[in-house]
């Protein structure tokens, strides 16, 4: 959301108001100082280890109460999180239109990936304005009955942030020695927790097993769920390499640093084709299909067997890596946030005064 923030501020007409719910407070933190970003409203509702009623419920009282005290014009959010499905039943049930960025992602599969997808049809339903990354997402809606006049394909913010973020992240590369490759990591999905978890990570420490010239970095989420497995399964291993979940700019020197990435993140699946990256995604289905249809994303699910063979593909055949490492960017041109402002533009200028707009993250 921080691209859609700053094209809010060059506006005359929006008066941005960002609402932070700190789901995932220390991940939000860091991206907002790299944009230079301060929430005007901070729910801080962040519990360890809390459970989605729990969640919810309170995130629904907290943002009943903001937007009632903020009264605006306009709710934006973005994804597909708890925070975001809560938002846009808080603005729908005080009459406030929503715009949902990030809109029509489907897998079909309302249990997968849990919660989200869930979470993004409510949202999806109960918006006013579709900001549609993809072509294919724009179809998605379609087929649920959404009007298509209220649907714009912008390409994904993402590779906005992205594209910014590259061009001043350098310095913060990983160090890796002589000679050896990285794979960098991501994991954390809450369908994954468990049995897959352990899979995935017993598989990586096969890898670093067999393979001596290649090094892994994870940075681990803070969900105990993921943080107490990670470190029982992976830790102590001199060539796999955890770390807290990394700052933005930092992440993004990781994605261009790395040889190829193993993860089970959405946004990874839409960033790292445009740094020309392979992914193996670590789940069975995705949302983001078109990245998998140009052949740079794989799905590999969590089965052992299939990370590892799909992982030696990589590392020893060059003609299968080049086959994924072309560098296609099907998610976007750099310009989504500013199609997004001005969409809302066309819909609310024609009023003679300035309209609140808050933007939920």
């Amino acid at each position: 959301m921080a691209p859609v923030i700053l094209a809010c501020r060059r506006e005359p007409w929006v008066r941005i108001r960002v609402l932070a719910t700190a789901q995932h407070r220390e991940m939000l933190d860091q991206v907002l100082n790299v944009f230079d970003i301060k929430a005007d409203i901070d729910l801080n509702i962040m519990r360890e280890n809390q459970t989605l009623p729990e969640l919810t419920a309170r995130l629904m009282i907290a943002l009943n109460d903001a937007f009632a005290r903020e009264n605006p014009d306009v709710v934006l959010g973005q994804g597909d999180t708890t925070s975001v499905m809560v938002a846009a039943l808080a603005a729908f049930y005080r009459h406030i239109p929503f715009g949902h960025v990030e809109s029509g992602l489907r897998t079909g599969d309302l249990n997968y990936p849990f919660p989200e997808e869930m979470n993004r049809v409510v949202a999806g339903h109960l918006a006013r304005w579709h900001f549609a990354p993809t072509q294919s997402a724009r179809d998605n809606l379609l087929a649920e009955g959404i009007d298509e006049t209220r649907i714009t394909v912008t390409g994904n913010t993402v590779i906005d942030a992205l594209i910014e973020a590259s061009k001043r992240c350098d310095k913060h590369a990983p160090k890796i020695a002589p000679g050896q490759r990285l794979v960098l990591v991501t994991a954390h999905r809450r369908e994954n927790f468990g049995g897959p978890f352990a899979e995935i990570c017993r598989a990586i420490r096969h890898l670093a097993d067999v393979r001596s010239d290649v090094e892994f970095l994870y940075p681990v989420h803070p969900n105990p769920n993921v943080r107490d497995a990670a470190l029982t399964l992976l830790g102590k291993h001199p060539r796999i390499h955890l770390c807290d979940p990394m700052e933005y700019l930092s992440f993004v020197a990781a994605m261009k640093s790395a040889y190829f990435i193993l993860s089970d993140s959405g946004g990874v699946q839409e960033e790292a084709p445009a740094l020309g990256k392979p992914v193996l995604v670590l789940r069975s289905e995705t949302e983001r299909p078109e990245a998998v249809n140009e052949g740079v994303v794989k799905l590999v699910g969590t089965d052992f067997n299939a990370i590892v063979s799909e992982s030696l593909r990589l590392l020893d055949d060059s003609h299968a890596y080049q086959s994924m490492a072309r560098g296609i960017s099907p998610y976007g041109d750099g310009h989504a946030s500013q199609r997004i402002v001005d969409v809302l533009g066309q819909d609310l200028v024609t009023h003679a005064w300035p309209h609140k707009v808050l933007n939920a993250c």
